[in-house]
């Protein structure tokens, strides 16, 4: 084998130095596959051109906006910058809405064209309906919403976007709206692209093969307009693409002038591993990683297990298993030393136990993405409030308890205690709204989230988002017993109906999920993260989804003739995506590897999995 150092990618950070260089922009592609310290490079290469032109930009006001994929990746980047305001660091829809935000009357019109447009395809496809059902009846609603968006567009005097809320009423902008009316923006108005490459000479985006298409390809219009005037720069894996609405291909095809370095290391993982997520991406692209030199062995094992088996048996038995084949106490050590990776969200909240409430929320596109990112105001009433209340009274904290209450209670903040005449008299009728609500947990009773909320509304104790007092407002007939009987389009308030029949303990678990202090990820969640020890659990029947199918990929199941039409055309399945995740799941493991397969047919899978080549015979065992 050739000889190396650690240390054969240092060429990369000047070559994308050079790139920024205001005087002589470049844009560039670095190829940065899993564990490759692309961020590490990221902040050495700024934190020179700080050094080297900190000053002249800050004079001019102008920043290098740096976009990345997630709140925790912003923050971390911009902590390790030292919060220096010549960066700008933000998450793509942050990026978008700051830039949109003030074109206020263009925003209508593009919000009045779409509307019409997507008002007219639902009239079509509502004449070809066939009498009254539920599609139907869910598309009048469609066509109705609309029509009421439409009429009020003229009454809107300044758009709302929350990048990490709901976003429900009339004159708040979606997500994805957010993005289209961005790249609409940057393709056809030429202030607009002015504004944008006097303020962001330098645009760096962070795991741009995830990045919306239209955007990108936005992107790439506008450099290809001012290549004179702006430095695009992308840092991505198109193994690592997870969302089909990422741009396919990125880095494929790029125009001459462009740099494209790329990282041969990979700092994070031991060899064996790094030998099994080569050969996964080896039919892919033929990009293969070498380990750091001191990084020899690894453990990889694989558990074809039958799908008739107890879950939570079988995983415990396979952490013992490691333990044995790893001599590492830490995979038997209470699950807490153990990173465990589903497929989907749900499957963690099963395990979790959170269900109940995550599952019909989780249904709702509209409020996926601030239930995954805890920042749905009427989810932080439970998570942000009434937890730490519930934290601080399990522990006799009285001090807390007044400062949660005095922090976020509208019966004693300054402006109600000004109009007040006796405030001792409000305090005492305030400590015994907080000590009704407290009694709901008495002698280790678990009150549900209605019981809660009820108690809340009804003392006026915290405020009450708007969509609770929307869900509490509704009549009992309307109540929707369980999240099969919402809507197509979504119904918040009915998913909300359903989620608040949850106990109050579901809410402390899933707050543990989505900070991140559980030992529960999904595989398309933890990119960028690693872990000592990684259990992959795979289960399609679990998962309910269809974007993915490991059962095909393992060639369990036969491919349909769509998958083999689109293998013909050259056009993406749902093997090519499975794949991918397969490679950013197993690329998370920095010493040892568990993947639990759950199969009805467990001796074809360890056959299969073993001609690929991905395994040798005593690296899979099989659980009946």
């Amino acid at each position: 084998m050739t000889q190396y150092n650690n240390d054969i990618d240092i060429h990369v950070d000047n070559e994308i130095y050079e790139c920024i260089d205001p005087n002589s922009p470049k844009s560039f592609f670095l190829f940065a596959g899993a564990g490759s310290g692309k961020t590490k490079t990221l902040i050495n290469v700024l934190s020179r051109f700080k050094e080297q032109h900190g000053a002249n930009f800050k004079f001019r006001n102008k920043k290098i906006a740096i976009i990345t994929y997630t709140n925790a990746a912003a923050d971390e980047i911009t902590r390790r910058l030292e919060h220096n305001s010549i960066f700008s660091v933000s998450t793509i829809h942050s990026f978008s809405w700051d830039l949109i935000k003030n074109f206020t009357p263009d925003i209508k019109v593009w919000i009045n064209n779409n509307l019409i447009v997507e008002i007219a395809d639902l009239e079509e496809q509502q004449s070809k309906s066939r009498g009254v059902n539920k599609t139907s009846i869910g598309r009048a609603k469609k066509i109705e919403s609309k029509r009421e968006r439409l009429a009020s567009l003229s009454k809107i005097k300044k758009f709302i976007y929350n990048p990490n809320g709901d976003n429900i009423t009339k004159d708040s902008l979606n997500h994805s709206e957010v993005i289209s009316i961005t790249a609409n923006f940057i393709k056809s108005k030429t202030l607009f692209k002015q504004i944008l490459l006097n303020k962001f000479p330098v645009i760096l985006i962070d795991e741009s093969q995830d990045t919306k298409k239209e955007l990108i390809d936005a992107l790439f219009e506008l450099q290809n307009q001012y290549k004179e005037k702006l430095s695009l720069g992308l840092f991505g894996d198109t193994m690592q693409r997870i969302y089909v609405d990422g741009k396919e291909n990125l880095g494929v095809g790029l125009p001459a002038d462009w740099i494209q370095p790329a990282k041969k290391m990979n700092h994070r993982s031991k060899k064996r591993i790094i030998d099994l997520i080569n050969k996964i991406r080896s039919e892919i692209d033929g990009q293969e990683q070498l380990p750091r030199t001191e990084k020899t062995d690894g453990v990889v094992r694989l558990f074809a297990v039958s799908r008739a088996k107890n879950k939570s048996e079988v995983e415990k038995l396979i952490c013992q298993k490691m333990k044995e084949c790893t001599d590492d106490e830490k995979w038997e050590n209470d699950d807490t030393d153990v990173m465990t990776l589903t497929l989907e969200h749900h499957m963690a909240a099963r395990r979790m136990g959170f269900s109940t409430f995550f599952d019909p929320l989780y249904a709702v596109d509209k409020i996926k993405t601030s239930l995954l990112d805890g920042t749905s105001t009427s989810i932080n009433l439970f998570s942000k409030i009434v937890l730490p209340l519930y934290q601080a009274h399990i522990k006799n904290n009285k001090f807390e308890i007044a400062n949660i209450v005095k922090k976020h209670s509208e019966l004693v903040n300054k402006q109600a205690l000004l109009k007040e005449e006796n405030k001792l008299s409000t305090f005492h009728s305030t400590n015994e709204k907080v000590n009704e609500l407290l009694s709901l947990w008495i002698e280790g009773n678990q009150p549900t989230l209605l019981e809660i909320l009820e108690k809340i509304n009804e003392a006026n104790l915290f405020k009450t988002p708007s969509t609770l007092k929307l869900v509490l407002a509704r009549t009992g007939a309307e109540v929707i017993e369980n999240e099969e009987e919402l809507d197509e389009d979504g119904d918040i308030l009915g998913a909300w109906e359903v989620a608040l029949t949850a106990k109050f303990s579901e809410i402390i678990e899933y707050s543990k999920y989505i900070n991140e202090e559980s030992t529960f990820g999904t595989h398309q969640g933890v990119k960028g993260l690693e872990f000592d020890r990684v259990m992959v659990i795979i289960d399609d029947e679990e998962s309910k989804g269809f974007m993915f199918s490991y059962d095909k990929l393992f060639g369990i199941k036969p491919l349909t003739s769509t998958d083999q039409k689109n293998i013909d055309e050259g056009k993406e399945t749902g093997i090519d995506r499975t794949l991918r995740l397969f490679y950013v799941a197993c690329s998370r493991a920095k010493e040892s590897l568990a993947i639990v397969s759950y199969t009805d047919t467990p001796e074809e899978l360890k056959k299969n999995i073993i001609n690929y080549g991905w395994f040798i015979d005593n690296e899979v065992e099989i659980i009946k």
